[in-house]
């Protein structure tokens, strides 16, 4: 490998450089094969083992493999790609049921909360601007191929809650003054919220919010955790949704 190829993917671990070269970086066997098979286009895969199958892999050494690799113990397989372009029109946000995630920042969060979202049937999460990178090697990991299959979209959230309340769209979100989300109404379309993990929802999104729900604790009256862990929540919020 040349000195440049190393210092361009070594780069792609800081955001600026994956936005200034549109492109990010999955690593593991696995995950790889799934991307040759996706739509989106691979710039290069590199491989320190035999991969035969894969004709356009470049074969690198394991010392090479330790370089590049952003995980603690490397890979043997790495692919940089090209980062995909997805438009969420306004039909698409009334028909559906959209995750919007109001400055989720844990790279961890973010991708369990993706493959969340693949695993229900959710096709789109739209994320506020301060949200992490869904293009983060973290954020990438996390979402075990869900990033595949999953279009995610980073925009003024407020203006878009706004846009889509004025539209008549139902805009859910998770509240401590909330009604208890398993005898609430729910709809088969329409915007879940899901806030910070410190702070939860903001006030100008809150302000947004058409439903308010609550998860219970169990029993309702037992005095425990403060709150549940955002990637949690969502998992909870998005099977009773999906249960009805």
């Amino acid at each position: 490998m040349t000195k440049a190829e190393i210092q361009l993917i070594r780069s792609l671990s800081d955001k600026r450089a994956r936005d200034e070269h549109s492109l990010f970086v999955a690593e593991g066997e696995k995950l790889v094969d799934e991307i040759r098979s996706s739509n989106l286009h691979i710039r290069k895969i590199y491989t320190s083992v035999d991969r035969s199958s894969w004709p356009e892999a470049e074969h690198v050494t394991a010392k090479e493999m330790e370089r590049i690799s952003m995980l603690k113990t490397p890979s043997t397989t790495l692919a940089v790609i090209e980062k995909p372009r997805h438009t969420l029109d306004r039909l698409a946000r009334a028909s559906q049921l959209t995750l919007a995630l109001d400055g989720v920042q844990n790279p961890g969060n973010l991708g369990t909360i993706i493959r969340l979202a693949d695993w229900w049937g959710i096709s789109d999460v739209i994320c506020s601007e301060d949200c992490a990178d869904c293009f983060n090697p973290k954020v990438v990991q996390a979402t075990m191929g869900a990033i595949l299959r999953v279009r995610v979209h980073y925009t003024d959230l407020d203006a878009l809650l706004a846009s889509a309340s004025a539209d008549g769209i139902a805009v859910y979100g998770t509240f401590l003054d909330g009604d208890n989300i398993y005898s609430a109404d729910l709809t088969s379309s329409g915007i879940i919220v899901m806030g910070n993990e410190g702070r939860g929802i903001t006030a100008a999104c809150a302000s947004r919010v058409t439903r308010r729900l609550f998860i219970p604790p169990y029993p309702m009256d037992r005095r425990g955790s403060e709150s549940l862990n955002v990637a949690i929540a969502t998992a909870v919020v998005c099977s009773e949704f999906r249960r009805r």
